[in-house]
């Protein structure tokens, strides 16, 4: 009777477990462009889209360590032109890892399409800003150098208490990506404190030498 008892458990154990695994493992529809006739699908596993499978014009990818938030609004984008005029399409995705107050974090994956899809590096936004930006914070001004080019923000109107001011400008709560004209842009915003920011670093990408490189820096400041 006890080895009935403990296998019944077992079995009902065994079960269960299944049936939560059998959840976890189901790809779902995540973004998809039927013009394009591409597909994106991952598994929901906690609180995140891990595991995607990329169905592309019939052929099928996968990429195992990507990962999205589920909120729908960050959902994964599909974009499919030309951004190394080549006259040949780029597939481009954009990645939600995380968002909440004051914090976006994208991140972006391009493939050329040559008899399959081939990944294409894009230089990291944050090692672009650490190479070619300098900055200095004051209480009264924030001052970004890129190249010969200074920008200065006076940010007394924020009044931000000593307390609350960084040590200097910091770069990477708000990283987003776009295409806009047929070119790859990173924004990457500059925060002062934990309330306060003065601007966004906007990088416009090109192709060169085998991978997707700064073009332009430039500073643009908000309005306060």
């Amino acid at each position: 009777m006890k080895k009935y008892i403990i296998f019944t458990v077992a079995f009902l154990l065994v079960v269960t477990l299944n049936k939560a695994g059998a959840t976890i493992e189901e790809y779902t529809v995540i973004a998809k462009s039927d013009k394009d006739d591409i597909t994106v699908y991952a598994k929901k596993m906690g609180g995140l889209y891990r595991d995607f499978k990329i169905d592309f014009k019939g052929e099928t990818y996968f990429r195992p360590y990507w990962m999205n938030v589920t909120n729908p609004t960050y959902a994964p984008q599909i974009i499919y032109e030309d951004i190394n005029k080549d006259a040949k399409k780029e597939l481009i995705i954009i990645l939600t890892k995380g968002y909440g107050t004051g914090v976006v974090d994208q991140e972006v994956y391009v493939y050329r399409n040559t008899n399959g899809l081939f990944d294409v590096l894009v230089d990291d936004p944050m090692a672009i800003i650490y190479k070619d930006v300098k900055t200095k914070l004051t209480t009264e001004k924030a001052e970004i150098r890129i190249g010969d080019k200074i920008y200065k923000v006076d940010i007394t109107p924020l009044e931000i208490k000593p307390t609350n001011l960084f040590e200097g400008i910091a770069f990477g709560g708000v990283i987003k990506y776009e295409v806009k004209d047929h070119q790859l842009i990173a924004t990457i915003s500059g925060q002062i404190s934990p309330a306060s920011f003065v601007g966004e670093i906007v990088i416009v990408y090109e192709y060169r030498d085998s991978m997707y490189q700064a073009k332009s820096i430039e500073f643009q400041r908000y309005n306060f």
